[in-house]
């Protein structure tokens, strides 16, 4: 059972890449673009909903540096 939703995980991590790349790839170039602003997102939310209390959003906060972990790479690794 784990591999199966291991599975799913990574279609979705996969898509959700793919649709930053052609989102990065389509914008101006005086634009910024932010694949992980989603769970930066989700974060700052967490924090207004639990009045600031930032260990009730740990895991928001590590969905978010896994998020930067892997664009910063990916980014390394296509220059």
């Amino acid at each position: 059972m784990p591999e199966d939703s291991a599975q799913v995980d990574a279609v979705q991590e996969q898509s959700t890449w793919q649709k930053a790349e052609r989102a990065f790839k389509s914008k101006q170039l005086s634009e910024f673009f932010d694949p992980c602003q989603e769970a930066a997102s989700r974060s700052i939310k967490c924090l207004h909903r639990n009045g600031g209390d930032r260990s009730m959003c740990t895991d928001y906060f590590a969905a978010y540096r896994e998020c930067k972990k892997e664009w910063l790479t990916e980014k390394k690794f296509k220059k």
